[in-house]
């Protein structure tokens, strides 16, 4: 099933969703260690960045210095859609509210401040009521 493109779609049917628990951004001097289940990872030049569960990363003694929040965007937005990004995260900004996004094939996943996830659940589902 195609994602779908049209922003103004995109915006009222997001459906921002909070996910449960808290998470940490840690890098890794080489390559992911075996058995860790990191919901994101993007390898770079300087080595391997990991979004996982807090409780992970601490039972692991793996440092961190940005706790986040996960909220996913229930839509289907299609990779080469335009706009969404810079939608949400200019209305987080708005708020003061700093925002890392990730995309998946299916959804959006926004990383936010843990202590903002309310917030930006709020101004996220205000953005899409403006745009239903």
């Amino acid at each position: 099933m195609a994602g779908e493109e049209d922003l103004r779609k995109l915006l009222s049917g997001m459906h921002p969703v909070l996910n449960p628990g808290r998470y940490v951004y840690c890098t890794m001097p080489a390559r992911v260690p075996a058995g860790l289940r990191p919901v994101v990872t993007v390898t770079e030049a300087e080595g391997p960045t990991v979004v996982l569960a807090q409780e992970e990363a601490d039972s692991l003694g793996l440092s961190y210095e940005y706790v986040a929040a996960w909220i996913t965007l229930q839509i289907h937005s299609a990779l080469e859609a335009v706009g969404l990004t810079a939608a949400v995260a200019g209305r987080l900004a708005e708020h003061g509210i700093s925002c890392n996004v990730v995309a998946g094939f299916h959804h959006d996943h926004l990383f936010v401040a843990a202590g903002d996830a309310d917030r930006a659940v709020e101004a996220l589902r205000q953005l899409s009521a403006e745009n239903s």
